[in-house]
Order: C-alpha cells, then structure tokens, then sequence
C-alpha cells in the first residue's frame, strides 16, 4: 500500500513569502519614511520651500510642517525666512561643515592672489544639494564690480561657477536640477536644452566662460577644483564686459587653472603645498 506524501506548505520552505503577504508597513514606519522623505528633499535641494518639499514627499503640506518642526528641534533643519536649509548637525553629519570650512580657510589666499591677478572679483562657490552657495569671495578694487554675498545661493543652471558644479554634479542632482521650473533671470539665461547640450563640453574642456547668465553685462570665467576623485568647489573670476574683453579671459583662465591645481594639491597633500620652491 503506498503511503501519501505530504505536500510542504507553502511558508515552510526558505523562501520569503510574496509581497502579498507580508504584513503591511506600520504606522510608525510610515511616519518614519515621511520624515527621512522631508529630510531627504531638504538636505538634496540645500534651501527648499515647503510647497516644493510636499511635492518630492509626496505627502500634505500641513504634514511637511510637522515634521520639519521636529526636524528644525533636533538642528538638522534651519529655517530661513520662509525657506529651509540643512542645519548645522546635519552639514557635520555629512561631512559637509568641515569641508567648506577648510576651503574657507584655505581658499582665501587664493582668491586674493587672483583678484590682484586679473584685477575682478574672485568667488569660490560649492553645491549645495541643488544649488550653488558663495563660500568666499575677494572683491575687485574697482567702484564697479562684480560681488555676491558670503553663504549666497546661487542657481546651479546660471553663471561659469554654477554650471561648472552642476556639469559634475552626480546624476540624481542633474535630473533635479533639469526637471524642475528654471527662472529665466537674463536674456541670456541658458535653458534646459542648452545646459543639458552643453554638459559634457563643460566636463570635458576643464572651463567655462559665461556672459550675463546670471548679471547683465557681467563676464565670468570658471575652473573646477578636483580633490580625492570629486569636483570639490569652483573657482571663478567676474567683472563687467568693457573690461574683461578675449586678452583678459585668456589670462584669466590660465591664472584660474593654476590656482585650482594649487588648491586641489593642498587639499590632497597638506598647507604645505602652498609654499612656493
């Protein structure tokens, strides 16, 4: 007589079970991931609105007002007249604080030598999730000039500095950036076509001349910075056309370049690398 052979239920076997029985996200999960979320379009964005946060999230924005009261408590958020950026411990969680204070450092002495140099305006500007920020600056010595101010946001789709950033930024950040609303500042305001054309000339090439992007009349020549295997800050020189005619942006680029490798070299071997042999 042969004997029935048992038939393995289903959930006995190794195998994790479909997704249609796995027990559903809890409450308290899903109030989690909605904080991270707010979080998340906060720390990716640099400065944000609540309208703009509510879209990423996908959630009310009287609920990304909750979080974002819990989130400013803890100082991973800040806000700012209407807007929120990262707190300070979210920027050393990321490491971010400790990097731009060193460029601080570091950076200006360059920037100085660059504006006695080309006799404009130099800028160091880093990215910020999706913008631009002016981390320091040496102004021109002439009454009209070029100048933004200290912590600045900027637009990672108008000026040389900016674009430079936005060229090396990582995908996620180019995708933001280019499928978002962009406000035409200028005429001269590059548009999505155009800076989605122009990406891989920028990387490519090492520079980047812009003309009244971001400021009419305003000329800017911009370099990356490269240091441990990533675009760390841009480097720019600015100043009003009738000055910074093909002689001066020529020089200027050249005088960029050396500045950026001098600076990419201190941030990879030490402040000693800025001792001249």
């Amino acid at each position: 007589m042969s004997s029935a052979v048992p038939h393995p239920h289903p959930h006995d076997s190794d195998e994790p079970p479909p997704d249609a029985a796995r027990p559903a996200v809890s409450g308290a999960g899903v109030s989690f991931q909605r904080g991270l979320s707010v979080l998340i379009s906060v720390a990716e964005s640099g400065e944000t609105r609540v309208e703009q946060i509510a879209a990423d999230a996908g959630i009310p924005v009287s609920t990304v007002y909750r979080y974002l009261r819990t989130l400013r408590e803890l100082d991973l958020v800040e806000e700012r007249s209407g807007t929120y950026a990262p707190g300070w411990r979210l920027l050393e969680l990321s490491g971010q604080h400790l990097t731009h204070t060193r460029l601080v450092e570091l950076g200006h002495p360059l920037l100085q030598e660059l504006t006695d140099a080309t006799g404009e305006t130099a800028v160091l500007t880093v990215r910020v999730g999706s913008q631009a920020m002016c981390l320091r600056q040496t102004q021109s010595p002439h009454a009209i000039r070029m100048a933004f101010r200290i912590n600045q946001l900027l637009p990672l789709y108008a000026g040389a500095g900016q674009r430079i950033l936005l060229a090396h930024a990582p995908p996620p950040v180019i995708g933001r950036v280019l499928g978002r609303p962009m406000r035409t500042i200028t005429d001269r305001t590059p548009d999505r076509a155009r800076l989605a054309r122009e990406m891989e000339t920028i990387r490519t090439s090492g520079f980047l001349i812009s003309q009244g992007e971001l400021n009419e009349g305003a000329v800017a020549v911009a370099v990356p910075v490269t240091a441990m295997g990533e675009v760390v800050c841009a480097l720019t020189v600015a100043g009003p056309e009738p000055r910074c005619g093909p002689t001066w942006r020529r020089q200027a680029r050249a005088q960029l370049r050396a500045a950026g490798a001098r600076l990419a070299q201190i941030l990879e071997h030490g402040a000693g690398a800025l001792t001249p042999e």
